[in-house]
């Protein structure tokens, strides 16, 4: 006998009907619809049916890049399960297709946003269990999309349309996520044990970056410390084993290297043979030839080339790189974890560069031709001024008169209509196709893009709310819009569950369910009907 959590639903009816049977009228109130209904409703039993399915997903997106770059993959950040759920909405409404798009979990939001210590920089001082439960929060908003959207057609189906086309091929909100387990958050065994926890709540695919995990910093400030390379091995390892054990053979490890701006080591790891990676790794590390008479007591020694060095070391204990080290450290980081393990690599650059990141790419192809990124289009670069300057540097060098531009201001919204901002928008326009194309970048995604939003458009209401527009700065820029554009959640009832818990609790005691729709419920008000229907059709004339 098929089991329920069979998300077909003929095939999840019959099962509720050969139980009917089975257990007499004990069972006699159950409706096989209705538990069809909802069984198919809800196709995701569990956090691992989710990454099992979204590693397969990944994987042939994979294969597919491979052979065409321009099927790259995108994604923004999102640090609460109804900002993710409204981005797959919204995904599924203006694309017609939830392909190739993924959701990301920072590091960086869950530090911000979700620790019980408060607001926290990047870090790793938040709560490693914030990470699951923000991964197992997304996905049950994301399975509640689902539910909301297919009790919406079985409601169509009921009412005498048909929408059976739709049902049997309803595409389901659940997509990939890329999980930030920062560096792992203690040891290869404290990795191993979080990294099995994000899976078991759903992720297909864990990145973890090569700093120190009680030093870590964001990528995007100062003070990097790396790990030798036995050191991230051993991690990697411990989240492969993770994905074995729960049984997602397809599980994707990317594997961060932060080397390009961290110029500090913790460790310098013991050579056991000449040429040996941990001998590759001490060859980078900055020293000074010394004669014995110079050496002090407790110092660290080194033998280079048969000459005597010590090590450059700071007062805090940790050692120095060479100047100029980073780009030959973050290829030699790259090819490391790809022979290790790894399955995409994510280098954190100091700028969006397609040029600069294809330099670091392509020295790494040499050695693993299949070699792929995932790109942080990251909010802490300034993409305007950075791309003003890559276009100035360039109109420069055509010869063009550049006079009229200061240097020193490009950001100047003066400009803005000028043909220097029209080629650096541009550029910036097609940065992911460009980078997909040139520089092995098979996914791109914004870190903190709803953290930015949010920040933005509270700031916006509050302008007009809390002055002189008071109540019409909401309805003319929230509510306004959101009835105009289709914004699903202008309905908010619904979309917390409202239609659908009216429907349950109908399955459940009949005539007698108190429900929560009806003549008196207000979210009537923005059924499209009336002067609406014909605002739309003036607006989509006017586009």
């Amino acid at each position: 006998m098929k089991n329920l959590s069979q998300s077909n639903y003929a095939s999840a009816l019959q099962t509720v009907k050969d139980l009917k049977t089975k257990f007499g009228n004990n069972w006699a109130a159950i409706n096989p619809d209705s538990a069809a209904r909802m069984a198919t409703q809800n196709r995701f039993k569990t956090g691992l049916d989710i990454a099992k399915y979204t590693a397969a997903i990944m994987r042939k997106d994979m294969a597919d890049y491979d052979a065409d770059s321009s099927n790259y993959t995108q994604s923004l950040g999102c640090w609460h399960g109804f900002v993710a759920q409204q981005k797959m909405i919204a995904v599924k409404k203006h694309h017609k297709s939830t392909s190739k798009s993924y959701l990301y979990l920072s590091g960086w939001m869950v530090a911000a946003l979700r620790s019980e210590f408060g607001p926290l920089p990047d870090q790793s001082m938040h709560e490693k269990t914030a990470v699951p439960a923000l991964i197992e929060e997304i996905y049950d908003f994301l399975r509640q999309a689902d539910a909301i959207e297919l009790n919406d057609l079985f409601r169509r189906q009921a009412n005498g349309e048909d929408v059976q086309n739709e049902i049997d091929n309803f595409e389901t909100h659940i997509v990939p996520i890329i999980a930030d387990i920062d560096a792992g958050f203690g040891n290869e065994e404290a990795t191993y044990l979080l990294a099995k926890k994000m899976i078991q709540a759903g992720a297909c695919a864990i990145q973890i970056e090569n700093q120190v995990s009680d030093a870590k910093q964001c990528g995007h400030q100062d003070g990097k410390v790396t790990v030798p390379h036995e050191d991230f091995i051993a991690k990697l390892n411990a989240v492969r084993y993770a994905f074995l054990e729960l049984g997602v053979d397809d599980g994707v490890i990317v594997a961060r290297t932060d080397s390009e701006g961290a110029g500090l080591t913790q460790k310098l790891p013991v050579s056991k043979e000449p040429g040996d990676l941990a001998s590759k790794y001490l060859a980078f590390v900055d020293a000074e030839e010394v004669t014995m008479d110079e050496v002090k007591e407790d110092e660290v020694l080194l033998k280079r080339d048969g000459k005597l060095v010590r090590p450059i070391r700071l007062p805090n204990g940790l050692y120095k790189f060479k100047d100029g080290s980073n780009i030959d450290r973050v290829v030699l980081d790259c090819i490391t974890s790809l022979q290790n393990g790894a399955d995409l690599l994510w280098i954190e650059t100091p700028t969006p560069n397609v040029k600069q990141i294809a330099h670091m790419v392509n020295r790494v192809r040499e050695v693993v031709p299949n070699a792929k990124l995932v790109y942080n289009n990251s909010p802490s670069f300034n993409w305007t001024l950075n791309f003003r300057n890559q276009v100035f540097e360039e109109m420069l060098a055509e010869g063009e008169n550049m006079t009229a531009y200061d240097r020193n201001n490009l950001m100047s919204a003066e400009y803005d209509g000028t043909e220097l901002c029209h080629r650096a928008d541009q550029k910036i326009k097609t940065f992911q196709l460009d980078g997909a194309r040139e520089a092995g970048i098979f996914h791109h995604l914004i870190t903190l893009p709803t953290y930015h939003t949010t920040a933005l458009h509270m700031n916006d209401l509050t302008e007009g709310y809390f002055g002189n527009d008071g109540m019409l700065a909401y309805v003319r820029d929230v509510q306004r819009q959101e009835i105009r554009k289709g914004v699903s959640c202008v309905k908010h009832q619904r979309m917390a569950g409202s239609d659908l818990g009216d429907d349950h609790k109908t399955f459940f005691a009949g005539d007698k369910a108190l429900k929560a729709g009806g003549e008196k419920n207000t979210s009537n008000q923005f059924e499209a009907k009336g002067n609406e229907v014909k605002e739309k059709k003036k607006l989509s004339v006017v586009a």
